[in-house]
């Protein structure tokens, strides 16, 4: 590419304002707390949390859906604890070429095929119980006004040029590839030489084309301030290392548009029918259409926190915060990025006959117990391995053994014939340990009140730091205490004089209150299933925020005002155990 031509000194001038003006400004050191901001830090009263818009050339996978079920976990644990009008996005991108490409595979028109696929994404989103409060398709009217304002914005301020591209193209990633970036192979059908994207392995092409620039070559020195003056900007550590990288060997100005006559599906240029908007530009602002840019995005942005694959973190940690700086916007505070799920170990894919059917999956293991397994097993650093075999013998220890075998003798009516919250006796099991003699409470007892009474805060960090199979594998080790407590000192054997019954209600009570501050805790994985243990304990809908999970009365020596209100009615069982299918 040749030199760029530098625009109007009056444009300059205004660059280097902005320039100043951003340098200044502090960012919050933890997006997801937005309570606790400080600094001068503009505080927003509104939480943007979004997933990728998913592309619908073909039908949801398992990776999708553990986007979206990542997000909505971190969404839910914010409402949880008091974050009113949130925002919670997902949606399909509906345009580009591998789009119009699948749309005539399919003998259909892109718009039909869009909406076809679209609505798979939208179903598998509601069975998963994915609470999104804005599903977006890029073919919305909506997204159309918001990208043509975005283009101009760019286009006014000097950042997009006419010129021509040369270079590599995938259209398998809908991605330009730097020179540096592909390297020889050989294609496994036709045993033919290709070049293919090192970091993807897809497929690349040399195209020449006349279009439309983005000036990226400006923005390194820019991103890297954004990136080091803000811990979380890339998340985790081991992908902030990597877009380092990338910023640390150059960007070359970005195509961002493509000739019509080679792509008429997507939307065309602003002023230029000749042009189409390359489809990440397009995409992008989807996380601003969702906030009613251009005229109303200013209570939610910047977003707090983009969920992303590790496939397509470039696009989200150079392109997007490089675009939104080029715009006057602020970027956004963090772009979360996990990694890819295998099938037994090995990379899913037709060819293979391996790849996980989402739908078919949560009619087998329910919706909360998939998504339990898929938060469990899920790491942000490391691919996950998925096997039935691995579901089964998870959902069964935890949900169907651990949490539902609890939750099974605390309402058993030989233990419980009132069928009603038990009191605790403090003199049977008082708050200090050695203070009374006649106290039945042993040492490993008092471990349980004080891991129940930790809890809340434990699992509070592993949720802010994205860890959730933390919070999983804390709160199970606390229930399995639970077991331990019950187990130990068999309420079924004791007798009935006064004292006994006196122990016998405490033993039930601490288990059930183990139950009910799990159940809370554990409501953003499994919003339905912990919905149904809260209401068999008799816990009313406002008694089930992230504050009544951190009261635990008899610890400080009061009674809880639930003790004596009849259980719920519901005397099935928690969740059924799984057999295992051949």
């Amino acid at each position: 590419m040749g030199i760029v031509q530098r625009g109007m000194r009056s444009i300059l001038l205004s660059r280097r304002a902005r320039f100043v003006c951003e340098a200044r400004r502090l960012v919050c050191p933890s997006p997801y707390r937005l309570l606790h901001c400080g600094g001068n830090h503009q505080q927003k009263d509104k939480f943007l949390i979004t997933t990728p818009i998913f592309y619908v050339n073909s039908v949801p996978h398992l990776g999708h859906l553990y986007s979206a079920v990542l997000a909505d976990t971190i969404h839910r644990w914010q409402q949880l604890k008091g974050a009113g009008g949130s925002i919670f996005s997902t949606g399909t991108d509906e345009h580009g070429l591998k789009i119009q490409q699948a749309a005539v595979a399919h003998g259909k028109d892109p718009q039909q095929f869009c909406d076809e696929v679209s609505t798979h994404f939208r179903d598998l989103f509601s069975m998963s119980h994915v609470g999104h409060t804005d599903f977006i398709r890029t073919t919305e009217s909506r997204h159309r006004t918001a990208v043509e304002h975005f283009w101009r914005k760019l286009q006014s301020a000097g950042y997009i040029y006419q010129g021509k591209y040369e270079g590599w193209y995938s259209t398998s990633d809908e991605a330009f590839v730097p020179d540096n970036k592909v390297m020889d192979s050989v294609d496994k059908t036709t045993g033919k030489s290709i070049k293919v994207s090192i970091e993807t392995g897809s497929q690349v092409e040399w195209m020449k084309e006349e279009n439309y620039m983005f000036r990226l070559s400006e923005f390194g020195p820019r991103l890297l301030k954004w990136l080091d003056s803000n811990p979380r900007a890339v998340y985790p550590d081991k992908y902030r290392t990597l877009v380092r990288g990338w910023l640390g060997e150059g960007l070359e100005d970005l195509s961002v548009s493509r000739q019509r006559d080679r792509l008429p599906w997507g939307i065309p240029v602003p002023d230029d029918p000749t042009q189409t908007i390359y489809v990440w530009l397009d995409a992008l602002v989807n996380y601003l259409t969702v906030c009613g840019y251009p005229d109303n995005h200013h209570a939610h942005w910047p977003a707090d926190c983009h969920v992303v694959g590790k496939d397509i973190v470039r696009f989200h940690a150079v392109y997007w915060p490089a675009f939104l700086m080029a715009a006057g916007l602020d970027p956004p505070r963090s772009v979360v990025t996990h990694s890819h799920w295998l099938m037994e170990s090995q990379k899913m894919s037709k060819s293979k006959g391996n790849v996980v059917d989402p739908f078919d999956r949560i009619q087998r293991y329910s919706a909360d117990g998939l998504r339990y397994f898929l938060l469990k097993h899920g790491v942000l650093e490391a691919d996950g391995d998925y096997s039935d075999e691995k579901v089964v013998k998870v959902l069964n220890a935890d949900l169907a053994g651990n949490i539902g075998g609890l939750l099974n003798r605390c309402l058993a009516t030989s233990l419980n014939p009132t069928q009603t919250f038990p009191a605790f006796s403090a003199n049977t099991f008082p708050v200090h340990p050695g203070r009374q003699s006649n106290s039945l409470a042993t040492e490993e007892d008092y471990k349980l009140l004080k891991t129940l009474q930790e809890l809340p805060g434990s699992v509070d960090q592993h949720y802010e730091n994205f860890h959730i199979y933390k919070v999983l594998e804390e709160t199970m080790l606390c229930v399995k205490q639970a077991n331990g407590f019950v187990h130990r000192h068999k309420p079924w054997k004791l007798g009935n004089t006064p004292q006994d019954q006196e122990w016998a209600s405490t033993i039930l009570h601490v288990a059930m209150e183990t139950l009910r501050v799990s159940g809370i805790l554990l409501q953003p994985v499994m919003p339905n299933l912990m919905s149904g243990l809260l209401s068999r304990l008799g816990v009313e809908e406002t008694e089930r925020s992230w504050s009544d999970a951190e009261d635990v009365p008899c610890v400080k020596g009061r009674e809880a005002p639930y003790v004596g209100r009849t259980l719920g009615t519901n005397r099935g069982v928690l969740f059924q155990r799984l057999q295992k299918k051949n």
